[in-house]
């Protein structure tokens, strides 16, 4: 977890320091916070297990902003080596910034283009993985878009509900798995292609209602005791320092 861009090894290491009970996101000219880990189920584990940890706008932002702010998520795998089948999972998270009216091509961030960084990523230094575009040879990302169903989300959000916000994306991703008019389905096809063993079987359950059960059951926690916040930290490859980001 840091800002800007995230290293990618192919050898796992320990997570190092302390998961803070608030990281806090600043507005505008800023490089997206980033979370990292080896697989997208290993994301979605990660931070389902941490309770305790939010995401908040600083202090600075909600100077500046007096409405709700909500989030943008760009979703990025990237490839370890060129030579390696392995893809680590990279969520990138800014706050939304509105488009000024004189942007020269503003139209193209309005349309939920999934292939398309949101306006709050040119407002600083692109990160890496995301300067080739959505679908490199070895890096892929996907924007996404904001539906009735699913709309950006709002701050403060705990990572829980920010885990469920991802895997009610991707339950949307494969029900358009038939559609190919858009590009919504390319999260469903992308994690089917790196991560084939990482489905989870939600076929039994509910359907949107139960999608916060449905993913404790899928990360492990539906029916075992809740083990310690930082339990699985170890799963995560960039060290974090609570000091950082947390207030």
């Amino acid at each position: 977890m840091n800002f800007g861009t995230p290293p990618i090894s192919p050898s796992l290491k320990p997570f190092a320091g302390v998961i803070p009970n608030v990281i806090a996101l600043p507005y505008g000219r800023t490089l997206p916070f980033y979370i990292k880990a080896p697989s997208w189920r290993n994301m979605l584990k990660l931070m389902a297990r941490l309770s305790g940890t939010r995401l908040e706008p600083t202090m600075e932002a909600m100077a500046v902003v007096k409405t709700e702010m909500r989030l943008r998520v760009v979703i990025s795998f990237v490839k370890v080596h060129h030579a390696s089948s392995d893809w680590h999972t990279i969520l990138y998270i800014t706050i939304d910034h509105p488009i000024p009216p004189n942007a020269p091509t503003g139209w193209k961030y309005k349309n939920g283009d999934t292939s398309t960084l949101p306006w709050s990523y040119t407002l600083s230094q692109m990160p890496a993985f995301l300067r080739d575009g959505a679908d490199s040879p070895l890096s892929k990302f996907y924007t996404i878009p904001s539906t009735n169903e699913l709309p950006f989300p709002v701050l403060p959000i705990s990572f829980p509900n920010l885990a469920t916000y991802l895997a009610t994306a991707l339950e949307t991703a494969r029900d358009a798995m038939h559609d190919s008019s858009s590009g919504v389905r390319r999260l469903a096809k992308y994690i089917d292609q790196f991560y084939p063993n990482d489905r989870p079987t939600f076929d039994d359950g509910p359907e949107r209602g139960g999608m916060r059960q449905r993913l404790k059951n899928f990360v492990g926690m539906g029916s075992r005791p809740q083990r310690d916040r930082n339990a699985d930290v170890y799963e995560l490859v960039t060290p974090f320092v609570a000091d950082d980001f947390g207030r």
